[in-house]
């Protein structure tokens, strides 16, 4: 695989590697997506927007320069003091690869930050020197306008050029709470969305504060995904419940949507709206509930992602995937190719009742931006559906 340097979210080039049930493979333009459905099927993406979570700024103790990646959260909800999860290395930006850069100077309870208009206090270690508890100074609406105006979308060294919001925003964005974009969502545009209304292909939303995909560090890597809050309407609820009674797929688009459905399905009393803290690593064990398709990015072998996709296929599936990806040098990383994996024939399914199985959390933050402040500050567009 190669890297996608561009960040082009719908290149006119972009392909889609299929794999059916049966465990073959498939080229296809990406465009071709909708042919893929079937009337009955529901699709079910991401609506969070991106924050610019990347803010530079100094560690005032030892007066060095920063860079604190906000990380996660506890909840979705507003929260008048707002406290998040972040990952802060040292001097240097995102033109030097993440697995190179310094690491920030020690950083202990009590240590403040200026971060251009934000000044953050270290509340807590979290299991690793560089990762942190901050609270920021002032009101919810203050810090919010802070981050708005300081913060810049985080970015890997694969895509040379700084990018701007907009490139990090799916079309159907909503809420600012994503940390990194929700990219395969960028699949998506309304003339797609279209499609799957003429066809009678369902689509619905839910709200997942998609996390940061690397931190450089081997050790926090392997913590990945942190913790990540979720919302989840009734009225997607309804949607699975209609798709399900007249045998259609759940096509979840991205693996922030396919964590965030099996976690809500495991707990008990299973499939309900509400919100949650998806805690769950979904992999060969999994027992899927929910998910019949993933519509992803190609995921290197290693990361968080790809470990994702054992709970689709199995290693002798996931091995001619990586084979086939690796040999058509297809695009990785968020404005890359895309995948197609249906749930393969003969994966064990979920028992009915089954309680899900505990992790160690991560423990993120406990509280959150205030949504609503936050889009009016950037401007956020109000999307409506086609009907």
């Amino acid at each position: 695989m190669r890297a996608a340097t561009l960040p082009v979210q719908r290149p006119s080039d972009a392909r889609l590697l299929v794999v059916d049930e049966a465990g073959g493979l498939g080229e296809r333009v990406r465009t071709d997506l909708p042919d893929l459905l079937r009337p009955g099927d529901l699709v079910v993406a991401n609506d969070a927007a991106t924050l610019p979570a990347s803010l530079g700024g100094t560690h005032l103790a030892s007066g060095a320069p920063i860079e604190v990646r906000l990380a996660g959260r506890a909840s979705l909800a507003p929260a008048a003091t707002p406290r998040f999860s972040a990952v802060v290395f040292g001097a240097g930006d995102f033109r030097t690869r993440t697995e190179d850069r310094p690491a920030p100077p020690s950083l202990a309870p009590g240590d403040r930050l200026a971060l251009g208009p934000l000044r953050a206090e270290v509340e807590r270690t979290l299991g690793h020197p560089r990762l942190v508890e901050l609270r920021f100074e002032g009101d919810a609406d203050t810090v919010n306008a802070g981050i708005a105006r300081h913060g810049r979308p985080v970015q890997y060294a694969h895509v040379a050029e700084p990018l701007a919001l907009w490139d990090v925003w799916t079309r159907i964005a909503g809420p600012p709470v994503a940390f990194e974009s929700p990219s395969a969502g960028f699949v998506l545009d309304w003339r797609l969305l279209d499609a799957l209304r003429v066809r009678g292909i369902g689509f619905a939303t839910l709200t997942h504060a998609a996390g940061l995909s690397s931190t450089g560090d081997p050790a926090l890597d392997a913590r990945l995904p942190f913790d990540e809050p979720y919302r989840l309407p009734s009225s997607t609820v309804a949607a699975i419940d209609a798709a399900r009674a007249q045998g259609g797929r759940v096509v979840a688009i991205g693996t922030t949507v396919a964590r965030a459905l099996e976690h809500a399905a495991a707990r008990p009393g299973g499939l309900r709206a509400g919100e949650g803290i998806a805690d769950n690593k979904l992999g060969p064990a999994s027992r899927l509930r929910v998910v019949d398709v993933l519509v992803s990015g190609t995921h290197e072998p290693g990361t968080s992602h790809h470990e994702l996709l054992r709970a689709f296929v199995g290693e002798s599936t996931l091995e001619r995937v990586d084979a086939a990806l690796e040999r058509g040098e297809w695009r990785t990383h968020e404005f890359g190719d895309s995948v197609w994996i249906a749930r393969e024939r003969g994966r064990p399914a979920a028992r009915e009742g089954a309680e899900p199985v505990a992790r160690e959390r991560s423990q993120p933050a406990r509280s959150n931006l205030k949504t609503a402040t936050l889009a009016s500050r950037f401007g956020q567009p109000r999307t409506t559906l086609p009907a």
